[in-house]
């Protein structure tokens, strides 16, 4: 399998869009990778989070808050999805900190080994953090155009569009296409570490 070995990690929140999520947690298992759905845990062991569309419950017991420098070097990639996710996980209790979702997003910018894959209203995690998106290529949800040229990003009017270590797709109804994309990416990525071992 393609990505035996890899570990991708899904941020999540209540109001996912379901078959965006129920997509990701079996396609990329069909390629031999981890899937990790990671959120703010607020101190709980767990947390059920609802659908936005069937109000389906998703519990997650992973938290991205205790993650350093080490165990984000552990994925392959970090995808914020569609929804509103990235909407709930840009609440912050200090006005004057980063949001820690943001702030983790932040760090996987940081390091151009790790894959960013940002659909449809997942932009908006990037909002509190601008820079990591100035100059890049990308496409948003029509909604977020506003947002996308505020943040000094560049629209391309494509289903999904890579920017190196960026990969973003219009909408959720996109995911299937997204996660190709992302699949394909780190395959390649695989290739060229098994070539320079050759």
């Amino acid at each position: 399998m393609a990505l035996n070995g890899q570990k991708i990690a899904v941020l999540m929140e209540s109001d996912f869009y379901e078959p965006e999520i129920l997509y990701y947690q079996r396609r990329f298992a069909e390629e031999g990778a981890e899937v990790h759905f990671l959120t703010r845990l607020w101190g709980n062991e767990r947390l059920v989070f609802r659908g936005h569309e069937h109000r389906m419950p998703f519990e997650v017991s992973e938290s991205f808050e205790d993650l350093d420098e080490y165990a984000l070097k552990e994925f392959a990639a970090l995808i914020v999805p569609s929804g509103i996710v990235a909407d709930r996980l840009r609440y912050t209790d200090d006005v004057n900190q980063l949001p820690p979702a943001a702030a983790l997003l932040r760090r996987a910018f940081a390091d151009p080994a790790i894959i960013k894959g940002i659909i449809c209203h997942g932009m908006w995690l990037a909002a509190p953090i601008p820079a990591v998106i100035r100059g890049r290529r990308a496409v948003v949800h029509n909604n977020l155009l506003g947002d996308l040229r505020n943040m000094g990003g560049v629209y391309v009017d494509e289903d999904v569009v890579v920017d190196e270590d960026l990969v973003t797709a219009r909408t959720g109804n996109h995911c299937h296409l997204f996660a190709r994309q992302i699949i394909d990416e780190l395959g390649k990525r695989a290739a060229r570490r098994i070539g320079s071992l050759a």
